[in-house]
């Protein structure tokens, strides 16, 4: 996406824009979020503190979920997870090597 693109969605210029690229400005809390959403990535991973690019809302939602829940239910589901991703990649290793 093109500086004048972000810009235009959270109501600032390219140059400012290009100010934050060049860290020679910082963006206040609020402008960095709607920076995140017009990239529709998290703040999280637009200030580089996780490398895992999270766009499926739906994940999210389950993941929000998530951590609501009773540890015990948590931990149980965690575990089928566990279960059930360790299967698909030894599925997706088993294609590979077929």
């Amino acid at each position: 996406m093109k500086r004048e693109e972000v810009a235009k969605k959270i109501g600032t210029s390219a140059a400012i824009i290009g100010r934050y690229e060049r860290n020679e400005r910082t963006p206040s809390i609020d402008i960095a979020k709607n920076i995140a959403e017009a990239l529709e990535v998290s703040l999280d991973y637009l200030v580089g503190d996780t490398t895992v690019l999270l766009k499926d809302k739906k994940m999210l939602y389950r993941i929000e979920l998530l951590q609501k829940i009773n540890p015990d239910y948590k931990d149980r589901i965690l575990y089928m997870l566990d279960v059930m991703l360790k299967d698909a990649q030894n599925n997706t290793l088993q294609d590979k090597l077929a």
